[in-house]
């Protein structure tokens, strides 16, 4: 399957790079790196570095459980690679804003699968919005989790200090969905039908 070969990738370039501060130095978001040496595969690199295992795993077990139902949609409606493409250009859509805002600032670095792995999630709660969600091994329905992220994840943006990459959060979630929209517009329907008829756990 086409979700794990993105895991074990990059679970191998990110213990890489932890083993190589060369190499995550070459790889992570570094915006005068795109701005003056052109350098602009650092838009997709970036999204097979983590900064420490915490975050990997973290990362990789969210596109484990939600990436698999994701492939196997987009392989009915645009064949196997279908998923793959849409994964690597979630990680540069999603960075877009923040290298945008930052793309002056030297000081600036970033780095993780965040964003397209926000996309991933969001377009399963596009296609079951009250399957069950676990958040710290608590049961939620999936849109009321997606409305709690992207709430928090506006107000942390806005508040900042704590080195997370709020703003990839958001551009990925609402790529995800915008993504699996134009690709079956008939999803919206769907989702506006399953909304208004819960039905918890699927």
């Amino acid at each position: 399957m086409l979700t794990f070969a993105l895991i074990a990738v990059t679970v191998l370039v990110s213990w890489l790079a932890f083993e190589r501060p060369a190499l995550l130095d070459r790889l992570i978001l570094w915006p005068p790196a795109i701005d003056r040496k052109k350098q602009y595969d650092r838009l997709l690199t970036h999204g097979f570095i983590h900064a420490d295992w915490s975050h990997l795993l973290f990362n990789m077990i969210t596109l484990y459980f939600f990436g698999r139902e994701i492939e196997r949609v987009m392989a009915e409606l645009v064949g196997p690679l279908g998923f793959v493409l849409f994964y690597l250009s979630a990680i540069v859509i999603a960075i877009l804003p923040t290298y945008l805002r930052h793309r002056h600032d030297p000081t600036y670095r970033s780095l993780g699968a965040s964003g397209a792995v926000s996309a991933v999630l969001f377009a399963f709660i596009l296609l079951q919005p009250w399957a069950l969600i676990f958040v710290f091994f608590l049961p939620m329905p999936a849109i009321l989790y997606a409305v709690m992220y992207i709430g928090y994840s506006i107000y942390m943006d806005k508040r900042g200090g704590d080195n997370i990459n709020h703003s990839a959060h958001i551009s990925g979630a609402i790529y995800g969905v915008l993504f699996m929209l134009l690709m079956e517009p008939r999803f919206g329907g769907a989702f506006l039908q399953r909304l208004m008829s819960p039905s918890f756990g699927g």
